[in-house]
């Protein structure tokens, strides 16, 4: 018999799995493809720990993975002596987030951990500088960031409010590896688990420290307070976490006319308004551009559910909205926290900023503008915040900023992931400062192009899922890894880098050895200032290219991107 009908025969009969459960797997005994899509594999951590669609099965997200997770976690805790510092729960508006966030404080707390959980729905970033704020040893955020309703996810965090890195994450997936039996996973009532201390609900407290710290970062309050009657924002939370700390802060720090787009304002895991919450999706932005041609807003914002990604339009002078791409909004931010820490004297010696390989070029160009050191990390916000643990542990940068092309970015060291929260906040600043200057956001954006050059990015995915989805994308990166390419439609390939075999293939012929973290990408430096990139999703079942070019206009640069975009599928057909 396949393994994965084994498996499928194990949880049908195995009684701890409760009666929801062995129902819910009967109902498809007779469609072998859907079991072996549940079965096939348990889920992984991935760049963002475990991710899949909720339901019964080993590769679905269900109470009694989340409670495997959270067995292998806290026999890790325990093993590296740190149970005593307790663990910081969160959770978004996502189906079965309070459950899971329940079942995992429980767990915890079975295993004489204390758990710090909140009492509803909070961000990610509040969760990120949670765990840094009460000395946690972890952290867990049950979210799937941005991905479709049927989905949900499991984010471990450790004691410096990061994402987990290798090797705690591999240490971890160790130890959750060992526990082959569902019955061995402890838990405990919660009644029980409150009396004796173990099982704390956080909220008010913790809220009010992190708007407070949020609202220090600002560096033109009296900007704000000078041109708070003439600004007007449009934000939507889609349905997530960020409607509260976002309403919150801006009306903290004096803005008066935020309009919280309706149909999206209450947490809703349905997501009912858009097919995609996410605000990398134009399809998103829907019912907040309509709310802001009615207000004629300055600014449109909206934040993913757990509330750790921005996406913004602004209005241009014809009253149309323009939208900016993840690299865009980070490198305008960047642009003014920088410009304005610099123009305050407030721009350190050793100062850093750090973006991963897949983002924009122009990040180079800022840096050395503000005599930054830059660091280039692997896909994923985790690297980031491991490069700001660095620079704490050796006194060595001191971090000023830091982003990734998808929609994320963190204007302080204050939290350890992507930051959506304090992300408006700095956007809406950056549009009073501007607008006290007699200039749009976009005539800002485009004195940014104007200043380093018109940098522009774009990405490609393709989507493969199930068994044979995931053997499709393994085939596609042996393929290239295999036979890598001389030139790319018009353009050389200077270098190939494979960070899995952690080589650097020149152009001469000549070999050098990567200096990141084992992973399976496969980067090419062109001439021209352009570049691609390929890897396959860590969170979801897809192959994702990324391209960059540099032109000496917005037309001849997006003429650049479309070719190269052509040439690039051209060559992994």
């Amino acid at each position: 018999m396949k393994e994965y009908l084994n498996k499928y025969q194990e949880w049908l009969n195995n009684p701890c799995f409760d009666e929801k459960t062995t129902s819910e797997l009967e109902s498809i005994k007779n469609n072998e493809k859907e079991i072996e899509d549940r079965f096939y594999k348990d889920l992984e951590f991935g760049t963002a720990g475990l991710r899949g669609v909720i339901g019964a099965g080993t590769n679905r997200m269900n109470k009694y993975t989340v409670g495997k997770a959270t067995q292998g976690l806290a026999n890790y805790i325990i093993k590296e002596g740190t149970q005593d510092k307790g663990v910081a729960i969160s959770y978004d508006s996502r189906h079965m987030s309070k459950e899971f966030s329940e079942e995992t404080a429980l767990c915890l707390n079975a295993n004489g951990i204390k758990t710090y959980v909140f009492e509803s729905l909070r961000p990610v970033p509040e969760l990120s500088f949670t765990v840094r704020k009460l000395g946690c040893t972890a952290g867990i955020m049950i979210t799937a960031s941005h991905n479709p309703p049927e989905y949900n996810g499991y984010k471990v965090y450790w004691d410096d409010g990061a994402q987990i890195v290798p090797p705690k994450d591999k240490e971890i997936i160790d130890e959750v590896n060992k526990i082959t039996d569902f019955s061995t996973i402890k838990t405990m009532n919660k009644d029980e688990a409150v009396k004796n201390g173990l099982y704390v609900e956080i909220g008010k407290e913790i809220d009010d420290d992190f708007i407070n710290t949020l609202k220090s970062l600002v560096l033109n309050p009296d900007i704000i307070k000078k041109v708070q009657d003439d600004i007007k924002i449009v934000y939507t939370p889609l349905h997530g976490a960020g409607n509260i700390p976002v309403q919150r802060v801006l009306k903290e720090l004096g803005f008066t006319h935020v309009y919280v787009v309706p149909e999206q304002e209450m947490p809703d895991g349905d997501f009912p308004t858009v097919s995609y919450p996410n605000p990398e999706d134009k399809n998103a932005f829907k019912l907040a551009l309509e709310l802001a041609k009615k207000v004629d807003a300055d600014v449109v914002l909206a934040t993913d559910p757990d509330s750790d990604r921005l996406g913004v339009y602004s209005k241009l002078e014809n009253g149309e909205y323009v939208s900016y791409t993840g690299n865009m909004s980070a490198l305008l931010i960047a642009e003014y926290e920088l410009s304005q820490r610099k123009e305050k004297g407030l721009l350190p010696d050793n100062g850093a900023i750090i973006t991963t390989i897949v983002s924009s070029n122009m990040t180079k160009d800022i840096a050395k503008e503000y005599n930054c050191k830059l660091f280039e990390t692997l896909t994923g916000f985790k690297w980031i915040g491991e490069k700001i643990r660095q620079f704490e542990e050796q006194n060595s940068y001191k971090y000023l900023f830091g982003f990734e092309e998808s929609y994320g970015c963190l204007i302080s060291p204050h939290a350890r992931d992507k930051d959506g929260i304090s992300a408006v906040m700095a956007l809406c600043e950056a549009t009073a400062y501007y607008k006290s200057k007699g200039i749009s956001l976009w005539e800002q954006m485009i004195n940014i192009y104007k200043k380093y050059g018109f940098y522009k990015e774009g990405q490609v995915s393709i989507v493969l899922k199930g068994a044979d989805g995931a053997e499709q994308i393994k085939s596609m990166m042996e393929r290239m890894r295999k036979n890598p390419p001389t030139k790319l439609g018009e353009y050389d390939v200077l270098e190939v880098r494979d960070y899995k075999e952690h080589t650097i293939l020149k152009e001469n012929g000549e070999k050098a050895e990567t200096d990141l973290p084992t992973s399976n990408v496969l980067y090419y430096d062109l001439n021209d200032n352009s570049w691609c990139c390929v890897r396959p999703s860590g969170t979801e079942p897809k192959i994702k290219f990324y391209m960059g070019v540099k032109g000496k206009t917005m037309d001849e640069a997006e003429q650049k991107l479309q070719e190269l975009t052509d040439a690039m599928k051209k060559y992994v057909e």
